[in-house]
């Protein structure tokens, strides 16, 4: 288990965006050990990170406005993203090309996948509604490329009449956040200052929650199957942590609804990432530029991380564990070592840890 003892490591930052940075989001953990990180950004350009250093993969192109969510599949194999450009996207992430064009009436949010289903999307926005769409009644078409060239696909456009709307009527204000529990028939949305929850086979709202102030980040934290434990953070299950105004909520079960926590702090909040093996949390003041880590079991202060020059809009957990990335409205994500000894580009330098160099 990884001490909660102050470490200032130095922490890897990874550059390449030109404007803020609402989203980061990491994939399960793969084989040999590999995942990826994907990043929203509001300059329309979400990109993709190996997961352990920060290396630029690549960067999807094709959205006309800000980008405010970013996905990865179960499988890694596809990305989705939310932009204010009416649209939902679905990118295939070893080519970059894009598969699928989610078409919506007003600025999309928010995406999700299932736990265990790359072929569903759910979506929610300024439009105030929750939709799924199943992403396998229609492949793209893949024409070979002439005189050797390379194949093409042909994207498939899927307009919101041909998904299912969940819980219609519900909200009121935008939709912000969406999280599939590990129960596949339930979803978490955030909207205004409300959590619900929706059971998928009857479309129905079941219940609500109406917390302390608008929900600034909602993310449903989970570690890779091969390392999670009953000691951790909700006996080895996915937590949804939220943030609120000054309090931090953290609910757990195969549904994300008992609540295991919550958490008023001296300052506002405007993300929060969760150490379920270190029982920690970590979060983005506000106002303010600094991420603050504070103990689970009496919500002592641990440490602080400075280096951000605005707020820090999302912060989340790698499936391993081993380090969080935070990103900021200055445009640039942070990676932190969670983790003792050496851990991809972390070398230890007489005696000390330090990031062997910023990525590009």
């Amino acid at each position: 288990m990884a001490s909660d003892a102050p470490r200032q490591y130095v922490p890897l930052t990874c550059h390449g965006h030109s404007r803020p940075v609402p989203h980061v989001s990491f994939s399960p953990l793969g084989k040999d050990d590999v995942y990826y990180m994907i990043s929203a950004c509001k300059d329309g350009c979400p990109m993709l990170r190996d997961g352990q250093t920060g290396d630029w993969i690549g960067t999807f192109l094709g959205h006309k406005g800000a980008v405010w969510q970013a996905k990865l599949s179960p499988d890694a194999g596809t990305a989705a993203t939310a932009s204010a450009d009416f649209t939902a996207k679905v990118w295939n992430t070893y080519t970059g090309e894009l598969l699928y064009n989610l078409q919506h009436d007003h600025i999309v949010r928010a995406v999700a996948y299932p736990f265990d289903n790359s072929g569903m999307i759910a979506t929610g926005g300024f439009e105030k509604k929750l939709r799924l769409f199943d992403l396998q009644e229609k492949e793209p078409v893949t024409a070979p490329g002439a005189n050797g060239a390379e194949s093409t696909v042909t994207p498939i456009t899927i307009p919101t009449s041909q998904a299912f709307e969940i819980g219609e009527g519900s909200h009121t204000q935008p939709i912000k956040f969406i999280a599939w529990a590990i129960d596949p028939n339930v979803i978490i949305t955030a909207s205004g200052d409300t959590l619900r929850w929706f059971d998928l086979p009857s479309r129905q709202c079941i219940r609500t929650e109406k917390l302390d102030g608008e929900i600034k980040s909602c993310e449903l934290v989970s570690l890779a199957p091969s390392i999670s434990s009953p000691s951790d953070i909700g006996g080895g299950l996915p937590v949804l942590a939220v943030a609120a105004a000054k309090t931090v909520y953290f609910w757990g079960g195969q549904k994300a609804d008992e609540e295991l926590k919550r958490i008023t702090l001296p300052h506002g909040v405007v993300s929060v990432g969760l150490d379920l093996k270190g029982k920690k949390f970590v979060v983005g003041e506000d106002p303010g530029t600094w991420a603050r880590v504070y103990r689970w079991d009496d919500a002592t202060e641990i440490d602080v991380h400075k280096g951000h020059h605005g707020p820090i809009w999302s912060i989340a957990f790698s499936p391993d564990n081993n380090l969080y990335a935070t990103a900021s409205e200055d445009g640039t994500i942070k990676m932190w070592k969670n983790c003792d000894g050496f851990y991809g580009l972390w070398r230890g330098v007489g005696g000390a840890v330090t990031a062997e160099r910023g990525t590009d």
